[in-house]
This record gives structure tokens, sequence and C-alpha cells, in this order.
């Protein structure tokens, strides 16, 4: 059966919660966490990016985490707590369950980078 964006979202953001900027400053600053932006590199070039944090665009999240591939990010492991953004939230939520669907177990959604911004937190300039 073919899913709806609506519905893939519905799943989405049943399985990965929503936090704050300020729970995301949190668990970053308990350690052990991955902060990881799924934005498009025209965005990230354009605004930066949450310090500390890793970019990989959300078409070559599958293949950055997987660690049996070549194309590995080392960033990427299963027992950190995993916090993504991107524009608005919503391929963060998707990106989170792909993750989920991977045996990630702490994976979370900051929702946008705008709102990582608004709240004072860090920012890398290209």
């Amino acid at each position: 059966m073919a899913l709806s964006v609506k519905q893939m979202m519905e799943a989405a953001n049943a399985a990965v919660p929503k936090i704050t900027p300020a729970e995301a400053r949190e668990m970053i600053a308990k350690g052990n966490t991955l902060v990881v932006d799924v934005r498009d590199a025209p965005e990230v070039e354009s605004s930066g990016k949450v310090a500390g944090a890793v970019h990989v665009s959300r078409g070559m999240l599958e293949f950055r985490a997987d660690p049996e591939l070549p194309t590995h990010d080392k960033n990427f492991a299963k027992d950190k707590t995993v916090i993504l953004y991107c524009g608005s939230g919503g391929r963060a939520a998707l990106a989170g369950k792909l993750l989920k669907d991977m045996g990630y177990g702490q994976v979370y959604n900051a929702g946008g980078f705008k709102d990582w911004a608004e709240s004072g937190g860090p920012i890398e300039k290209p």
C-alpha cells in the first residue's frame, strides 16, 4: 500500500520526539550526543549550522549512518543521542524515523535551524 507524505510525517512524528532548542542544548551539554543538520548544502552555506553539528543531507543519511558501508561517517554511533534539525522540522522528523528504523535508539527532532538561531544557540558560519 502506497503511503502519502502526510502518513509518512504522522509516523515519523509518532516515532521521533520533538524537542525545544533548550532541551537540545541540555542534551548536548551531557555529552555523547551527535547533532545532524540534514538540510541541503546551499541552505547550510547561506545560514551556517548549529555549532558542532555534522552536515549530512537527508539524501545521504543512510549511507553515512550505516557502519557496514565504506561511506560510513564515524560520528554516527548507535550508542549516541542523535539530534536532527532541518529548515522547519519535516525532513528532520523523516530522517529521525529512518535512523530509528536503522537501530538508533535515542533520536530527537529539534525542528528548524531558525528556531535554534532565534533561541540564541551557538552557530558556526561557513
